[in-house]
């Protein structure tokens, strides 16, 4: 039987645990898994059945700590796809910085005036982003998170918002013009 463990942190457990167990449930329904909660340190053990999928264990552990790292539950509901994945990235590895005042500033800095700067990564990105302590998570298919982990990278070593933004937008419309170029095969045909 796989079996994998996650914290949680004890802010998150709720929300992960839903109104009646709801959202735990429908974790488990959704990846054929039974997940454990120790209210008391936070930990999570993920476990599959013993002749199962373990992509489900991979799947409901992640989607764990998305909701740990701060994102809703219908937002970390991407993770259910085959195509998407979690990254996090911690803030204090890449600016090496471990005072809280600067913390709080880096953080701001990312998430911009009213939010502004963290939903203009998603668009540009196609990634759903939380900040959430000293962690920046990101949720996307492979090729939006290498666009938003480079765009958050960019921003906490000091890059202005309007160059990254600028760099978000031209790689989009980079991979637009190469997906229109890319033939479409069809089914039978050679």
């Amino acid at each position: 039987m796989p079996v994998l463990y996650v914290r949680v942190p004890d802010d998150r457990l709720g929300v992960l645990i839903g109104p009646g167990g709801a959202t735990k449930r429908r974790i488990e329904e959704r990846t054929k898994t039974t997940i454990n909660i120790d209210r008391e340190d936070g930990s999570i053990e993920v476990a599959g059945p013993d002749e199962g999928d373990p992509i489900g264990v991979l799947k409901a552990r992640d989607v764990a700590l998305a909701i740990g790292r701060g994102f809703s539950p219908a937002r970390a509901d991407r993770l259910f796809r085959d195509d998407t994945y979690l990254g996090v990235i911690d803030i204090k590895n890449v600016t090496g910085r471990h005072a809280k005042s600067s913390l709080w500033r880096i953080r701001s800095r990312l998430i911009g005036t009213d939010g502004k700067a963290r939903s203009r990564i998603e668009e540009l990105s196609g990634c759903s982003m939380s900040v959430y302590g000293s962690t920046v998570a990101l949720i996307g298919q492979e090729r939006q998170l290498e666009r938003a982990t480079r765009a958050v990278e960019l921003l906490l070593r000091g890059s202005e918002h309007a160059a990254v933004f600028h760099l978000l937008a031209r790689q989009r419309r980079d991979d637009a013009r190469d997906d229109a170029r890319t033939p479409v095969e069809v089914p039978g045909e050679e």
